[in-house]
């Protein structure tokens, strides 16, 4: 894939009010929600519940494209149709999820760092050549007494932008994910200060490893107040946070910023997402869209519960949190929504 390729798959991945599904869950984090809801914990259940999502109907409408996890772009439909190719026949981009996860960082007591960078060349190689077009990457970042510190923030930068750099090689749009986490007591100042400290690190690192910021993506949190946190700022002091944030930090050749949901209730990171659209898109460098996975999901999985019979019903709350999502990335979206 060429550096326009590159641009072209970036730009339509937060094009036409659309944003990213993702359906990456690892197979452990995947096996935790089904047992919460009685759902057999085994490969086949999982290839159930994703031929579900990728078969909901209009999907393509609302949704850009998919992030898949190794044992899912792997997998196929019941009438043999690769998932890759079921995605790409429904409008929708494949993408992949290729760390192998956060591991406790040496020296750094409560800290992560994300690992995956061996053997990430030809991995990439192999996804690309199974259909996946763009890539993600996650690193979490926990705020705490004393931290997060300059090394983790460090450490996590540099293997975003090494990983951003080799997808690009590879023909692949990096969509680069530093994650500063909900968990804690933490103000919502407190987390706009650590977001921003993390963004402007790792753009250094992007820089510094020749990633073409035109053709990536970015997957930030938003700003938001630890879960625990006495003070839970409304919906239009968290998008004037955050859009504060990102002007700070996100260089405008980025062409989108697609938000992670993070554990947030579906229907506040929609209005979180339309606050920032309706009050300040017109103002902004970049898209901003969102890439979802629980506040997509959730509600879809409440309802199939492994039952072939709940299917119906599981796409079309699949379908709606979708839509809400649209509507959210054009300023639109209202709670009456979520009555129809």
């Amino acid at each position: 894939m060429s550096a326009q390729e590159l641009i072209d798959t970036a730009r339509a991945m937060v094009a036409g009010a659309k944003g990213l599904l993702a359906m990456d869950e690892s197979n452990p984090t995947c096996n935790k929600r089904f047992a919460k809801l009685g759902i057999p914990q085994t490969e086949e259940a999982r290839r159930a519940y994703r031929e579900l999502i990728v078969t909901t109907p209009a999907l393509g409408e609302c949704i850009s494209g998919a992030i898949l996890y190794d044992e899912t772009i792997r997998q196929q439909k019941k009438d043999g149709t690769p998932f890759a190719k079921a995605i790409r026949d429904a409008g929708i981009i494949p993408g992949i999820k290729v760390d192998t996860g956060a591991k406790d960082m040496a020296g750094h007591l409560g800290e992560k760092v994300t690992e995956g960078l061996d053997g990430l060349r030809e991995r990439l190689a192999e996804y690309s050549h199974m259909g996946a077009r763009f890539a993600k990457w996650r690193a979490v970042i926990a705020i705490g007494d004393g931290i997060p510190s300059r090394g983790c923030i460090e450490a996590n930068a540099q293997a975003l932008a090494r990983y951003a750099a080799l997808c690009q090689e590879a023909g692949l749009v990096p969509v680069v994910e530093p994650e500063v986490l909900m968990d804690g007591g933490h103000t919502l100042e407190r987390c706009r200060e650590v977001t921003e400290e993390v963004l402007r690190t790792a753009f250094n690192q992007l820089y510094t490893q020749r990633v073409m910021l035109e053709g990536m993506i970015l997957k930030p949190n938003m700003v938001l107040p630890g879960l625990t946190c006495p003070r839970q700022d409304a919906v239009d002091e968290v998008a004037d946070a955050t859009v504060k944030c990102l002007l700070r930090a996100v260089p405008a050749a980025v062409p989108g910023i697609a938000f992670l949901s993070g554990g947030q209730p579906a229907e506040l990171a929609s209005a979180r997402l339309n606050a920032m659209n309706a009050r300040f898109k017109s103002r902004l460098p970049w898209a901003l869209a969102f890439s979802f996975a629980r506040a997509i999901q959730q509600p879809a999985l409440e309802i199939w519960r492994g039952e072939e019979t709940n299917v119906p019903a599981a796409q079309q709350a699949l379908l709606h949190r979708a839509r809400c999502n649209q509507a959210a990335r054009r300023g639109e979206y209202t709670a009456t929504m979520e009555k129809t």
